[in-house]
């Protein structure tokens, strides 16, 4: 049995944060219904066409779970949604601020209604605030959060290279989601989980925020390097290449100095006799270190970081992770199914002895809405009426 077997959720969802969430949930068990309107369905099937001619968002975000189209803006598709809900252990909604409550399925009436439905809102700003009604996207929250100001090169900043902010809320929503499923375990209540990106993403740049705020400046952009410690970060060899390599401890300094560089000597200079010595020092240390490189090929770098007992790794491409030998190694790739044909997909990171995760089909537009139907008590001719009516 696998560890969510038996868990209904549906899903009000689009874009990236709350099927983030509710694709955790599908991989680990969970039977998840996703409601998308008639027609356009969830934006981010459009947002690419980079899986064959599929949005690698959506095929990425959506395994696993079943599409039911519904126009809530009709009373007969919200007359379904209810009888769902009725059924169900958990509703992960992230629609427009407000939009919820409008349509009558705000958290505090549909507890009143279905006292333990889990009910998880997943928003920009919150619900409460200045910011309430503001609009958010991934990269305005990385804004917002003070982590594009720490992201990039002294002469710009830059964004990360993932939807950082929304994986971050739909991470905190998943657990969250999981928590309150726990508490109701105990008590038979459900309740209301609400995550924000905001306070997500703000979670997790709150080392640098500690660093500015009372070390009295904040972290300097630094590229592909840490900012706070160094040697940490990408050094050039003799061949051009780079090699990712740090030091997190002062013990591994003078063993860098002597089987890496070569030169024993280094680890007494006063210029790098600490971490924040080096740190200062960083555009000499760097120079010293490819200089010592220069002789060297990026495989040899390696190898002697290796022996060094140096932790290093290699700069890849993103498309390159879907050939790391690791990866490979472990048998981490499963095929899962889509509309397209058959794409590779890997297994969630949290491995659970048991059963293996779900790994189910990307749904294609309104494949189960029919099926959900059925499961509701509606009869064909219900169904057809629903349809011709618009609100499927």
């Amino acid at each position: 049995m696998r560890p969510l077997e038996g868990i209904t959720v549906v899903s009000l969802e689009h874009a990236v944060a709350a099927p983030f969430c509710t694709r955790q949930l599908a991989d680990y068990g969970a039977r998840v219904i996703k409601v998308e309107r008639p027609a356009a369905g969830d934006f981010a099937r459009g947002y690419d066409r980079a899986v064959k001619g599929l949005a690698s968002y959506f095929v990425w975000l959506n395994r696993g779970k079943e599409s039911l189209t519904l126009d809530l803006k009709r009373e007969a598709a919200r007359e379904v949604l209810h009888k769902l809900l009725a059924r169900a252990d958990v509703l992960v909604q992230n629609l427009a601020p407000g939009a919820a409550g409008r349509l009558g399925f705000g958290a505090e009436a549909l507890l009143e209604r279905h006292p333990g439905l889990v009910v998880a809102d997943v928003s920009g700003y919150g619900d409460g605030g200045l910011y309430r009604d503001k609009k958010a996207y991934d990269l305005l929250i990385q804004a917002e959060s003070g982590l594009l100001s720490v992201s990039g090169t002294p002469e710009a900043p830059s964004r990360a290279g993932v939807s950082i902010a929304d994986i971050a809320a739909g991470m905190y929503a998943y657990t969250g989601v999981l928590t309150a499923l726990f508490r109701r375990a105990r008590t038979g209540r459900g309740g209301r989980v609400e995550i924000s990106m905001l306070e997500a993403l703000g979670e997790w740049v709150s080392q640098p925020m500690y660093y500015g705020a009372y070390g009295g400046k904040a972290p300097p952009r630094s590229g592909a390097s840490h900012p706070t410690i160094a040697p940490y970060g990408p050094h050039r060899a003799g061949d051009g290449r780079e090699v990712l390599f740090g030091l997190q401890n002062e013990r591994e300094w003078p063993v860098f100095c002597a089987q890496v560089l070569g030169r024993p000597e280094l680890s007494a200079d006063e210029r790098f006799s600490s971490n924040t010595a080096r740190v200062a020092h960083r555009a000499e240390l760097t120079r010293i270190v490819e200089e010592a490189f220069a002789g060297m090929s990026a495989e040899a770098v390696v190898a002697r970081l290796e022996e060094a007992g140096i932790a290093n790794g290699r700069l890849r491409g993103a498309a390159e992770l879907a050939e790391h030998p690791q990866l490979e190694a472990r048998g981490r790739w499963r095929t899962v199914q889509t509309s397209a044909g058959p794409v590779r997909a890997l297994l969630p990171p949290a491995n659970l002895d048991g059963p293996e995760p779900v790994m189910g089909d990307v749904p294609a537009l309104g494949q189960h809405t029919e099926a959900v139907l059925d499961w509701l008590g509606y009869a064909e001719g219900d169904i057809q009426a629903l349809r011709a009516a618009g609100a499927i």
